[in-house]
């Protein structure tokens, strides 16, 4: 199965491509399967506008060159490994102190590796010149890929300790020199970067805090959106090989990295209150609409399994059926996976998600188990029946007046809108299908956008709501009647 890694930084990104070996795996379901063939790997850097590309000579290459001129320049002890033109595609070298260049050679000389040169040698001579912040961002991207157990396992950093001729006789130097750096701090890059610090001293690599890695669960209030409506509970379907996607951790720790769906699950708590897998519904849609824009490209449906945390974001998603694992690069969720760089999500409860990308154009999203009851508004609401009454009549005129579309629909739009206690729009959702695809005839979303400039955010407040039903009917009758709940 195809798979797909990234590790991204401001300055930099990487970008591997590859296939699981089906031979040594006997996980097929895992969330996240090991990518244990490269197939094509890519180096995005800020100062350059093309990506850098090449197989797997290539790649080890660069993860080579990148560490070992990484400690030469943290320790001011040259290092040859980061210089060896014989030998090597990639090399490294110092402009000044704080600009460097990187080099991707056109071909190996003869002498030097005993294979034939791949396609990746045959390019033109590439060369990036990058200021120290930039390196680091590169530096910092393979970390993150040494760190991934996940992807190519086999390959690790072997590196050899400077001999003394290559140093300084003055064993001052001697003493700042550091292990090739697998986890460097932000806070030595920035120094070196500004020179505002002394180089930095001799320590492992420390693990990041419990406070660093946590996160905390906000409680608003639903966000308004526009969404395809799914009342059936859906049912998991599987497939001979489905592939799956998880953000690569960037750190070890004590914590065990649980790459598996169903793994996760029963680690952690599910969440499966309705009205929390409702509004985190809407979040997760509230992502995803906005940035499918290649629409007309789908020919069938695809489908996948997303784990989301209790914040919305989308930690995992997997291929339910074969057109959904050969497509995922054509939809949006490979972008919008979250980077658990700063959190550890084996300790969060997560819920789970079905999203259809329809061969029409249309996004759904519904609770991978369905609701077990009836979801209900989250939030403080006015309940007062004389004040429900009055914004009622009021909500009924702000809508008459801005209607004045003639309606093309041939059913009844319903949608769920809120509003506080001045009577002005606060919230607003399609209650079903019809109401998702004809929501630009109604005056709602000009409503919500003039008081809050976007229809995919909520206003962030507390106030207390009154919820009404509003129906806008194929004849241009208009009704506004008290919530009563999802039917």
């Amino acid at each position: 199965m195809n798979i797909q890694r990234k590790y991204s930084l401001p300055n930099c990104t990487l970008l591997l491509e590859g296939l699981s070996d089906v031979t040594i795996s006997t996980h097929f379901q895992e969330l996240r399967p090991e990518l244990s063939i490269l197939v094509n790997a890519e180096c995005y850097l800020s100062s350059y506008s093309q990506p850098i590309a090449g197989g797997r000579e290539f790649f080890e290459s660069l993860v080579r060159a990148v560490s070992a001129y990484a400690q030469e320049f943290l320790s001011n002890v040259p290092n040859p490994q980061a210089h060896n033109r014989e030998s090597e595609l990639v090399e490294l070298q110092k402009i000044d102190t704080n600009h460097h260049k990187l080099i991707v050679h056109s071909e190996i000389p003869t002498g030097g590796l005993e294979s034939q040169p791949s396609n990746e040698a045959k390019q033109p001579t590439i060369q990036v010149d990058l200021n120290t912040v930039q390196l680091f961002d590169l530096v910092e991207a393979v970390d993150q890929f040494f760190a991934d157990t996940q992807t190519l396992p086999e390959l690790s950093l072997e590196l050899q300790p400077v001999t003394r001729r290559y140093g300084s006789s003055s064993q001052g130097v001697f003493k700042q020199v550091v292990p090739a750096s697998v986890g460097i701090s932000s806070l030595a890059v920035a120094a070196i970067a500004f020179s505002l610090i002394p180089p930095p001293k001799v320590r492992p690599p420390e693990p990041k805090s419990e406070e660093q890695t946590s996160t905390t669960i906000p409680t608003a209030s639903p966000v308004p959106t526009i969404e395809a409506a799914s009342t059936a509970s859906p049912t998991p379907t599987t497939s001979a090989s489905p592939t799956a996607s998880a953000t690569p951790t960037t750190s070890a720790s004590a914590t065990p990295i649980i790459t598996d769906l169903e793994a996760l699950v029963n680690s952690v708590p599910e969440i499966t209150d309705p009205s929390q897998l409702r509004a985190l519904n809407r979040q997760v849609y509230n992502q995803i609409h906005p940035v499918w824009s290649n629409r007309s490209e789908f020919k069938e449906d695809l489908i996948y399994r997303l784990g989301v945390a209790a914040d919305g974001s989308i930690i995992g998603y997997k291929a339910v059926n074969k057109g959904s694992n050969e497509a995922v690069d054509k939809t949006p969720l490979p972008k919008l996976l979250y980077n658990p760089a700063t959190r550890n999500i084996t300790n969060e409860p997560i819920a789970q998600f079905r999203v259809v990308f329809t061969k029409l154009g249309v996004l759904e999203v519904s609770p991978w188990r369905g609701y077990v009851k009836t979801p209900q508004v989250i939030g403080e609401k006015i309940t007062d029946s004389s004040t429900v009454k009055d914004l009622n009549q009021k909500l009924y005129n702000t809508i008459r007046q801005n209607w004045s579309a003639t309606p093309t629909f041939s059913k009844d739009l319903k949608y769920r809108v809120a509003v506080n206690k001045g009577g002005v729009i606060a919230d607003y959702e399609p209650l079903n299908q019809v109401a998702f695809d004809f929501f630009r005839e109604t005056p709602l979303p000009q409503m919500f956008q003039s008081v809050y400039g976007s229809n995919l955010a909520a206003p962030n407040n507390k106030e207390a709501l009154a919820h009404f039903q509003v129906i806008f009917k194929p004849n241009g009758t208009l009704e506004v009647k008290p919530w009563e709940g999802y039917r």
